[in-house]
């Protein structure tokens, strides 16, 4: 079950529509009172999978931001956006 290992749906896509749709980066989460730890551990998830979008072919639209041509993020060298360091929040899982 995904409730194992994530947090609670309504965090959960708190956190992505963050992030995906509005394009916040991981200081910008945790300013917005997100563990830094759950937004170190989510962001990892996704941007982990990101090589997983590129091999689809492209697909249709249905938000303002579509993974891909509106949202690229480099897949080499192991790039991870990582979350500032000494901060809390209080949103938790």
């Amino acid at each position: 079950m995904d409730t194992d290992s994530l947090p609670d749906y309504a965090v959960l896509d708190d956190l992505l529509d963050h992030y995906v749709e509005r394009d916040a980066s991981a200081a910008d989460l945790v300013a917005a009172g997100f563990e830094v730890a759950l937004v170190e551990r989510i962001l990892r998830l996704i941007d982990v999978a990101e090589y997983k979008r590129r091999q689809y072919p492209p697909g249709p639209k249905i938000s303002l931001r579509a993974f891909g041509r509106d949202r690229r993020l480099p897949i080499t060298n192991a790039w991870r956006e990582k979350a500032p360091l000494g901060t809390s929040s209080s949103t938790t899982e």
